[in-house]
């Protein structure tokens, strides 16, 4: 699994952040690993000059294989909030999206023509 960080011109990147962000991405999703390629993690200061809380944007989008990409967004008081936030939502989608993927893949199609069949003879 890929991870990607980027991040805008309010963010002073370095590699302790990237490494930060991917270890914490890569132990939260770990058990995904076989599901996702990619995962992109977006960072910005919304306010940099007002030093608003909650004002630290996370944005990650994991690119799940036979799905749709997962988003999730998080705002926070200082990024490593707003970044333990994402982790955690985009822990949660992809446990609900990937549960999803198996289940349709588990399910055995009807045999055509069988639900018309059992409605037509009120039989339920």
């Amino acid at each position: 699994m890929e991870v990607n960080v980027n991040t805008d011109n309010t963010i002073q990147r370095h590699q302790g952040l990237d490494e930060r962000v991917r270890t914490q991405v890569e132990e939260a999703i770990a058990r995904f690993g076989d599901h996702v390629r990619r995962v992109d993690v977006h960072l910005s200061n919304e306010n940099k000059e007002k030093h608003e809380d909650g004002s630290n944007y996370c944005m990650m989008e994991a690119l799940v294989s036979g799905y749709a990409p997962v988003v999730v967004h998080a705002h926070g008081e200082n990024l490593a909030q707003s970044i333990a936030g994402a982790v955690t939502k985009l822990k949660r989608a992809l446990d609900s999206a990937i549960g999803r993927l198996n289940d349709k893949n588990k399910r055995e199609p009807l045999p055509v023509g069988a639900e018309s069949y059992k409605n037509l003879t009120g039989d339920s």
